[in-house]
C-alpha cells in the first residue's frame, strides 16, 4: 500500500477510531478514492486526475457545508445547483479548466468498473431541474448502533492530497526557474532534466508538452525559400504551433508546422488501430507519429504495415495509409533534436518553453 494510502487510512483513524478502521476502509468510496490518488507519491510529472476526485469533493463539501452531517435530512434537500458546483470546481488547485464531464457522467461510470456489482451511484442528478446529491449511502456508515458519517473525513483526504500535488508541481516549476539561471557550463544539467522528462513512464501532458518545446526550437534552426515565382522567393524559417491544451478533442492534430502544414500527433498508444483511426479523421492527411517509446523507428513502421496488412488485407489501401505516415518520431530522435538545440544554443529556450506551456496545462496560478 502506498505512503498516501497510509495516509488515508491515519485520518480514518484519527477521525473514527482504530476499532472502526477495518470496517470503514472497506467503504467503496473511500477504496475509490485511495485508487484515485495513488499519484500523491509520484511526483509532479505523474498522471494525477482530478475532475472526478473534485466531483466527490464539491458534492460533499456542500452537503457539510448544509449541515446535512450533523442534522440529516438529506433526503428532503432540493440539491445542488449545477452552475454553483461547477463554479466552485473551477475555484479549486488545478481546476480552472476543468468541464462538466466529471460531475455529469464520468465519476459515475469510472466508479461502476471498480465497482461492478455495487448498489449504490456516487452522484444522483435530476437532469430535468439540474440538482446534485452526493449518495449519502456510500458516506454514512452503520457498524452495530454506531452511525458513522465519512463527510469530514473525505474533505480532509482530498485536500491533504492537492496539497501534497501543489507541492510537487511548485517543486517542478522551481527546478525549472533554478536552471534558467544556470550559466552555458551547466548545460549538461538543463539537458539532463530535459532528457527525464522523455522517459516511457512521463505523463502523457507532460511527454506532449516537451516533445513540442523541443521540436519548436530544433526545427527553428531550419528554413526553407518558397514563393509563387521563381525569381520571387521568401526565405521563412520552420515554426511550429501547438494547437491547443493536451488530450484535446482536435482531430488528430496536436501541432501545425507553418509554411510546410505538417500536422503532428503525439501517442503513447500501442493500439495501432488508433493511428490508421487518426489518419482516418484527417482524411488521410499525412501525418508525423510522435511515439512515447524508446522502440526504433523501423520496427514500429514493420509493426504499422503488419497491422494494416491484417486490417485492411487489400494492399493498395495499406499502401495509402503507410503513404501517410510521413514520419515516425521516437525518444532516441527527440533527444537528437534536443541536442542539435543544444548545439545552436537554444537549450535555455527549450527549458522555458516548458515552463510556459506547463503552466498552462496544469492551471498553474503565480499567486
Amino acid at each position: 500500500m502506498s505512503k498516501f494510502s497510509n495516509r488515508i487510512l491515519q485520518i480514518l483513524q484519527e477521525n473514527h477510531g482504530n476499532d472502526l478502521l477495518d470496517f470503514l476502509k472497506s467503504n467503496e468510496l473511500i477504496k475509490y478514492i485511495i485508487n484515485k490518488t495513488k499519484a500523491a507519491e509520484r511526483g509532479s510529472k505523474s498522471r494525477a486526475s482530478y475532475a472526478n476526485i473534485y466531483a466527490i469533493y464539491v458534492l460533499v463539501e456542500d452537503y457539510i457545508n448544509n449541515g446535512f452531517d450533523k442534522t440529516g435530512n438529506y433526503s428532503m434537500y432540493n440539491g445542488a445547483k449545477f452552475s454553483d458546483l461547477l463554479k466552485r470546481q473551477k475555484a479549486l488547485p488545478f481546476g480552472s479548466k476543468l468541464q462538466n464531464h466529471g460531475l455529469n457522467h464520468r465519476m459515475n461510470e469510472e466508479f461502476k468498473k471498480f465497482f461492478p456489482t455495487s448498489d449504490h451511484i456516487p452522484i444522483i442528478r435530476d437532469t430535468s431541474t439540474n440538482r446534485y446529491w452526493i449518495n449519502e449511502g456510500l458516506i454514512k456508515q452503520k457498524s452495530g448502533n454506531t452511525i458513522i458519517n465519512l463527510a469530514s473525513s473525505i474533505i480532509q483526504i482530498i485536500n491533504e492530497y492537492v496539497a501534497i500535488r501543489q507541492n510537487a508541481f511548485n517543486l517542478f516549476i522551481e527546478t525549472i526557474e533554478r536552471l534558467k539561471t544556470l550559466n552555458t557550463k551547466d548545460n549538461d544539467q538543463v539537458e539532463n532534466f530535459i532528457i527525464d522528462l522523455l522517459k516511457p513512464n512521463i505523463d502523457a501532458r507532460v511527454f506532449e508538452i516537451v516533445s513540442y518545446s523541443i521540436l519548436k526550437y530544433s526545427y527553428l534552426n531550419q528554413s526553407i525559400h518558397w514563393g509563387y515565382e521563381l525569381d520571387d522567393l521568401t526565405e521563412e524559417h520552420l515554426t511550429l504551433y501547438k494547437t491547443g491544451r493536451t488530450n484535446a478533442n482536435d482531430g488528430g492534430i496536436d501541432f501545425v508546422m507553418k509554411p510546410l502544414g505538417r500536422f503532428f500527433q503525439v501517442t503513447e498508444t500501442t493500439d495501432l488501430k488508433k493511428y490508421f483511426l487518426d489518419i482516418d479523421k484527417l482524411e488521410r492527411f499525412p501525418l508525423t507519429f510522435i511515439i512515447k517509446t524508446e522502440e526504433d523507428v523501423n520496427e514500429l513502421r514493420d509493426q504499422m504495415e503488419k497491422k494494416a496488412k491484417e486490417t485492411f488485407h487489400i494492399e493498395s489501401i495499406v499502401k495509402k495509409y503507410m503513404d501517410c505516415i510521413e514520419e515516425v518520431i521516437n525518444i532516441p530522435i527527440l533527444k537528437d533534436h534536443l541536442t542539435k538545440s543544444e548545439q545552436k544554443g537554444n537549450l535555455k529556450e527549450v527549458l522555458n518553453e516548458i515552463l510556459i506551456q506547463s503552466k498552462v496545462e496544469f492551471n498553474y496560478d503565480e499567486d
